[in-house]
């Protein structure tokens, strides 16, 4: 079989790579978005999927509106597009969606970061039939997959991809039963807006801790070290600490209940780094998080 590929997000790169490399079906076109400005200098960049694609050597465009001229093929591989698809896409030949999220939880843009916040034990990734109507369609095929307690974004979406790619050549290829979701059970897992990402030192430890791994290790929960700005990418819920808001030996930061420790960050305009190299570079530790 052969298929057209639309796709913007590094996930959606990831799955492309992985369909390649296996060969089961053929990825005959690559639909992306157009390029975007991005960083200080806001210069154009292209989406993941579209630089998978020319590494791949895989026939690409990139245009505002993907549905109004389908790519010849037998069949389309949606996976994190973000444009809402409509006919002549629609109805042109069957369109199947990875989505990694237990549906009908977590419809829509970050659904492994919503289930992270929400402390779900477990979520899936799904195969189902594009509809109109946003990841709404039956699923073809699912596969559950557990959060543990350390896991982060990444851990997420690795699993996904690993159990999300047979699933989606079996959904192709055999074409299985559908079923129709359940709607009592439906949640939207909106964009991550950038106040979001603010830890409220006020909250309990357990809730930061989810945060910071929800957006590990892509996007970067965010606070201030005596005014000093970075980013949080991994941290450890403690019983005890001190008071909210104040940094303790070790960077354990107060919460409203428990205490986070922060054991790797990024200060603003530096790499990542361990707690202990970033306090050794300070004349003073920090005494205030905000």
């Amino acid at each position: 079989m052969n298929v057209a590929y639309f796709g913007t997000s590094e996930f959606g790169a990831e799955v492309l790579r992985a369909l390649v490399e296996r060969g089961a079906v053929q990825v005959v076109a690559v639909v992306s978005q157009p390029d975007r400005p991005s960083g200080r200098g806001r210069a154009l960049t292209a989406p993941p999927v579209a630089a998978a694609a020319r590494e791949l050597g895989l026939p690409l465009t990139q245009p505002q509106d993907a549905s109004a001229e389908p790519p010849q093929a037998q069949a389309g591989v949606v996976v994190a597009f973000g444009q809402i698809l409509r006919p002549p896409l629609l109805g042109a030949y069957p369109l199947v969606n990875l989505h990694p999220s237990a549906l009908p939880r977590w419809r829509g843009a970050a659904p492994v970061e919503r289930a992270i916040m929400a402390g779900d034990a477990e979520t899936a990734v799904a195969v189902i039939e594009v509809a109109a109507e946003l990841d709404a369609g039956p699923i073809l095929a699912e596969q559950r997959i557990p959060i543990g307690e350390h896991d982060d974004a990444g851990a997420v979406r690795r699993a996904a991809l690993e159990l999300g790619v047979p699933l989606l050549e079996r959904a192709l290829l055999e074409r299985p039963q559908p079923r129709a979701q359940d709607e009592q059970g439906v949640t939207y897992a909106h964009k991550i807006e950038a106040a979001e990402r603010v830890l409220d030192w006020s909250r309990p430890a357990a809730e930061l801790d989810r945060k910071v791994r929800a957006l590990s290790p892509h996007i970067g929960a965010r606070t201030a070290l005596d005014g000093r700005p970075c980013q949080v990418w991994r941290a450890r819920p403690l019983a005890q600490g001190p008071g909210a808001g104040q940094v303790g030996a070790e960077l354990v930061v107060g919460c409203g209940e428990g205490a986070l420790q922060i054991l790797e960050l990024q200060p603003a305009g530096k790499g990542r780094m361990a707690a202990a190299d970033f306090l050794r570079g300070l004349r003073e530790p920090p005494v205030r998080a905000t």
